[in-house]
């Protein structure tokens, strides 16, 4: 069921702020619940994409009361978490706090993605070579075969016309 994805996200988000909420105090360092800081942000991107989601059910499911007003209340909900959890976050740990942590997931989630595009590209470069060297030994296979047996058929015929 599609609503089950949302709960899943909108879920997420409120099990993280409740674990930010009860340690933020005794954390020492931003580490301490940097993964439920990334679970927040994990589950608040979930809510969004299932938002943003054109989903498959059937029109009535789709454009429905119910589910147009739950995607709207639980992306509202996720995003005053978020607030909430940046003025918590930034009260603790200083001004700024909140965003250096976005920005510096945002760097990394790119990287990860232009990692993955030049792994590609690289294994995409390696089939293509492999795909050469195939066809290089195929058409040297067949260049050898060809005069294998252009060299069989002059014997033969050097050796019938010669009345062996």
């Amino acid at each position: 069921m599609v609503v089950a994805e949302v709960l899943t996200g909108i879920a997420l988000v409120q099990q993280s702020v409740k674990f930010i909420k009860e340690n933020i105090s005794t954390a020492q360092d931003i580490g301490q619940i940097a993964g439920q800081i990334d679970s927040l942000l994990t589950g608040e991107k979930q809510v969004q994409e299932q938002r943003a989601k054109k989903s498959g059910s059937g029109i009535g499911d789709q454009f429905g009361i119910n589910k147009v007003a739950q995607e709207v209340i639980d992306a509202r909900l996720a995003q005053e978490k978020i607030n909430e959890m940046r003025t918590l976050v930034d009260m603790r740990f200083g001004p700024g706090t909140w965003q250096s942590i976005v920005d510096e997931r945002a760097r990394r989630i790119q990287e990860a993605k232009e990692q993955a595009a030049q792994a590609r590209k690289e294994q995409r470069l390696k089939q293509q070579e492999l795909e050469e060297a195939i066809k290089t030994t195929l058409i040297i296979g067949g260049v050898i075969l060809v005069a294998v047996a252009l060299f069989a058929f002059l014997m033969v015929s050097v050796a019938w016309a010669a009345g062996y």
